[in-house]
């Protein structure tokens, strides 16, 4: 399958689809983190191809509840409504299998996006006793079953101490979870394909 991992530097997930022997690709305005097929751009170059998946980790900075204060104080509506029109690009596309992963959006940016999420996650439901909550709009796809749920409920990534890589380790995919979307969905599409 041709698969497109959108807003993705780390490689996880790409590299979760790479090793069940699918053709995918990650997409960001970084280099990638790990050696594998990655385009160095504008994901938007891309949308025009047909994908069998795509997957699309859109920014979050002006989305999430985290930082909803910041809206008022800093007058950044603009801003929130040309990164919900980015994440529309993914929700609204015609691929008939669209992930759109994550953290729990505030009021205004629900308001804005063509639809609301359809699974909420963890990391400590896929090996990491971590909490992250992380939300899944689906389309064409079912949602993510745990695959090993273990104890300790550690929010290492939310109370990291603040620095210039603080944001890169909190947009890092837990490769339990990475895991989990390549051999869960592409069995999915694998059985709907012989069906």
């Amino acid at each position: 399958m041709k698969v497109l991992i959108a807003c993705e530097y780390s490689g996880r997930v790409r590299d979760a689809w790479l090793k069940l022997g699918h053709q995918a690709i990650s997409c960001d305005l970084l280099p990638t983190e790990t050696n594998g097929p990655h385009y160095l751009g504008d994901v938007q170059d891309l949308l025009t191809q047909e994908w069998d998946v795509i997957i699309a980790h859109p920014p979050c900075t002006r989305l999430a509840n985290s930082g909803v204060r910041w809206l008022h104080q800093r007058d950044l509506w603009d801003e929130l409504d040309e990164a919900c029109e980015f994440f529309n690009l993914f929700l609204d596309h015609p691929c008939s299998r669209v992930v759109v992963e994550n953290p729990i959006p505030h009021k205004y940016a629900v308001e804005r996006l063509s639809r609301n999420y359809d699974q909420l996650i963890q990391p400590w439901q896929f090996g990491h006793g971590e909490t992250k909550a992380t939300c899944l709009w689906l389309k064409g796809l079912p949602p993510l079953m745990p695959t090993e749920i273990v104890s300790g409920r550690e929010q290492r990534i939310h109370r990291a101490s603040p620095g210039p890589e603080r944001w890169k380790e909190r947009s890092r995919t837990f490769t339990g979870i990475a895991s989990a979307m390549a051999e869960q969905w592409s069995r999915c599409c694998l059985q709907e394909g012989a069906a």
